[in-house]
């Protein structure tokens, strides 16, 4: 079994690519499943095979400890890791090709909490990877493109998973989408670009931040995906295939 942790900030597509990645494995001849790590979703674009609601109730959560919608999410994140044997032992019998893993809405509570990290080393799977959305329309501008990569390289280092970058809402962001990609694999272009945009504390901090990132192998460019035609899939499953098949890509 190999496992896709799918990441991403608020809004950025991950329950919706985790639908795209579902049907095309699917449609490939592959064995997938889906496991919903989020408690605090109410709609979700695709059928869970195993789901974390079942174990957690949020609005129970509230009512017994007299939390707000943010306590509870954590403290229901902390419970989550507590269940971790009752929910492999769901994997383990419905053991697909492919488990799908759709995490949590606020990254920051799966991501930074040791319940998080707890989750990832204990699912069993032959191999693991992630992939980290970047939500198009938050990147629009350079000194956003390199707090959101900051970000991304920050999750990546705190669950210790190889992780394969892609950008979403391509359709929306229109002719920005090649200034981006050009910034994803270029330093001096995206240097370039927050000298036009930044300057004095901002512009010193921003490029300090970006040449830590290049040195640690950041500018490997974005995989651009479009979660409305499929766009882009092929592409983000060879990635995938790269990293769990030793480059054997499902057969398309």
């Amino acid at each position: 079994m190999k496992v896709i942790f799918v990441g991403g900030t608020a809004g950025s597509g991950k329950s919706l690519l985790t639908s795209k990645l579902y049907d095309y494995y699917t449609t490939n001849g592959a064995f997938a499943a889906v496991l919903n790590l989020d408690p605090g979703v109410e709609n979700i674009p695709y059928t869970c095979d195993i789901d974390v609601r079942d174990h957690v109730d949020i609005v129970g959560i509230m009512q017994q400890y007299d939390l707000g919608p943010n306590g509870a999410l954590v403290m229901a994140n902390d419970l989550i890791a507590s269940k971790i044997d009752e929910i492999q032992s769901e994997v383990a019998s419905v053991n697909p090709d492919y488990l799908l893993i759709d995490t949590p809405g606020q990254i920051e509570l799966f991501a930074y909490r040791s319940s998080g990290r707890f989750i990832v080393d204990n699912i069993t799977s032959d191999e693991k990877t992630g992939i980290f959305l970047f939500d198009g329309s938050l990147i629009t501008t350079p000194v956003n493109f390199v707090s959101i990569a900051l970000l991304a390289t920050s999750i990546r280092l705190r669950l210790n998973l190889p992780t394969v970058n892609a950008i979403t809402k391509t359709d929306i962001i229109g002719t920005k989408l090649r200034e981006i990609l050009r910034w994803s694999s270029s330093l001096k272009s995206l240097e370039n670009a927050i000298a036009e945009e930044a300057d004095g504390e901002t512009y010193a901090l921003t490029t300090n931040i970006l040449r830590g990132l290049n040195l640690g192998g950041f500018a490997q460019g974005l995989i651009p995906i479009s979660n409305v035609t499929g766009d882009g899939l092929v592409n983000l499953e060879g990635a995938l295939s790269r990293i769990l098949n030793l480059g054997e890509e499902v057969e398309d």
